[in-house]
């Protein structure tokens, strides 16, 4: 298995080829309820699974990015199946967080905003690792708190008491801007009809990631999981069924690498 790649291939084939429990993390975001063309290409969503199962480590994560569409006035729960699918076949749904978007689409009229999707933290076993991002203001700063205890004749006093600090680790919901060079800075990858935001995608491979782990992406896209991996000192493989949308994907990486060159 070679990696700090990007494969242009089916990505059931492609993981068939391997050992079993050697990826780290993956995070991903499959094509979903016909939302999007992707050039024709059908998605095998089980068989993806049981591959994702057999070859990600124990204690490693898989980072699933979806959401449903509404037919026939009702939304699919397509996001909700394929959960229950994952726990399944052996993986724990370590939680539900949601990727909450501050731009949203045009409004049907007959609902409010869709304006997030859920990202599914699925586990084989245990996380072995969690690197919680501290970057939530806490509105009690600089307030005491600890354990507060009272006695008979009513006084309190504090327990292990603290001064609580500016920041604390934030919670499930995650907010990103996106939209045209907001989701990314690379103008020529709009040519791909789905992209999640760099930041999404960085901010879970710090969380569920060491440096020099393995981080897959089997429905790569515009390769922007192998884009903040190889930034951020881990090392990748992305697999994509479109050459078109694999082409996109080099040409980040390739920019990537002059960019880091010149600086």
């Amino acid at each position: 298995m070679e990696i700090n790649k990007l494969i242009n291939a089916d990505c059931v084939e492609t993981m068939g080829k391997w050992e079993s429990d050697v990826i780290d993390l993956t995070v991903t975001s499959p094509p979903y309820d016909e939302l999007r063309d992707y050039k024709g290409y059908d998605f095998d969503f089980r068989t993806v699974a049981k591959e994702l199962f057999r070859v990600t480590k124990n204690g490693g994560v898989v980072v699933w990015v979806v959401g449903d569409s509404v037919v026939d006035g009702s939304e699919t729960c397509t996001s909700f199946k394929q959960a229950m699918y994952f726990k399944e076949i052996g993986f724990n749904l370590h939680d539900t967080m949601i990727y909450q978007k501050k731009g949203a689409s045009l409004p049907d009229p007959t609902r409010y905003f869709q304006s997030f999707e859920y990202m599914f933290v699925f586990s084989k076993g245990r996380p072995k690792t969690l690197n919680k991002i501290y970057d939530r203001q806490n509105v009690w700063t600089g307030k005491k708190s600890g354990n507060r205890v009272r006695e008979k004749d009513g006084k309190t006093y504090w327990r292990k008491e603290r001064t609580v600090e500016d920041v604390s680790y934030r919670g499930n919901i995650w907010e990103y801007l996106g939209g045209f060079m907001h989701t990314t800075g690379d103008e020529f990858a709009y040519k791909h009809p789905a992209m999640f935001p760099e930041g999404l995608a960085k901010d879970h491979i710090l969380s569920w990631s060491n440096e020099g782990d393995l981080v897959l992406d089997p429905m790569c896209g515009s390769g922007t999981t192998c884009k903040m991996s190889k930034q951020n000192a881990r090392n990748y493989i992305g697999i994509e069924i479109s050459k078109e949308y694999l082409e996109i994907a080099e040409r980040r990486m390739a920019q990537d690498v002059m960019m880091n060159y010149f600086e």
